[in-house]
């Protein structure tokens, strides 16, 4: 995204895998970016070749996420909020008590919202501003094994059409509300689910870098190829980030 006359951007969950990307092309692009996180200490370290501008922040936090909007515009217009911080439940919903159920729904959708609405009391009243939802492909699709993820992912979509649509309706034609859908994405949310059959649906394409240099495929239709299309994928990604063997 780029901007001819580019003021401040929020990008939230950056200290690392596609925040932390994001916030990377954005600063390079000549953006001021504010990173955040939930880690304070790992988010600083990000920030540090960017400019050091770093905070920590809960997203679940409604008053947090203002103050975040409220410091970045300090150094200027908020231009723009990327709402990327997220977690990853797999498995079926049955398996997942209500204290998990309602975490994820917390930071995936209701966090998303909080940053959402943070940004807009400010671009609202300013004229203009963009606001970028990471939602995912499991925001499109009902992703088997990842259902509570998915449903998540669902909301936040539906609250982002709507929410553009009544600013729309109110009168503001140039301030925006953007939803990005990925594939899976090679970032630390998928390190650990090689082996994971809960995770089988974040495989089925072409494993994607934080960096996008792939456009998002559809996702497949039918759970049979589902399966067999992610575990192979696991395994595909398992073999390139396996140590050599110096036998």
């Amino acid at each position: 995204m780029t901007s001819s006359g580019r003021g401040t951007a929020v990008v939230t969950g950056a200290a690392g895998g596609l925040g932390r990307a994001i916030a990377t092309a954005l600063h390079d692009d000549g953006w001021s970016v504010l990173l955040t996180d939930l880690d304070a200490t790992a988010v600083a370290a990000a920030a540090a070749p960017l400019g050091g501008w770093s905070a920590a922040l809960d997203v679940r936090d409604e008053v947090a996420c203002a103050l975040i909007a409220a410091t970045a515009a300090s150094r200027g217009r908020l231009d723009l909020w990327v709402n990327n911080a997220g977690i990853l439940v797999t498995g079926p919903a049955w398996e997942h008590d209500g204290r998990t159920r309602r975490r994820v729904l917390d930071v995936n959708a209701f966090g998303a919202m909080n940053g959402t609405l943070a940004a807009l009391a400010l671009m609202r009243e300013q004229g203009h501003g963009h606001v970028l939802n990471v939602v995912s492909l499991a925001g499109l699709v009902a992703a088997p094994g990842e259902t509570v993820y998915a449903a998540s992912k669902h909301a936040l979509l539906a609250f982002s059409l709507g929410t553009l649509s009544d600013l729309r309706m109110a009168g503001y034609r140039r301030v925006h509300v953007s939803c990005l859908c990925p594939d899976g994405i090679w970032t630390p949310m998928l390190h650990d689910r090689l082996d994971d059959p809960g995770a089988l649906a974040s495989f089925t394409g072409s494993m994607l870098t934080p960096q996008l240099d792939a456009l998002p495929r559809l996702a497949v239709a039918l759970i049979p190829v589902v399966r067999a299309a992610g575990r192979a994928g696991q395994r595909r990604q398992l073999r390139r980030t396996a140590p050599p063997d110096r036998s």
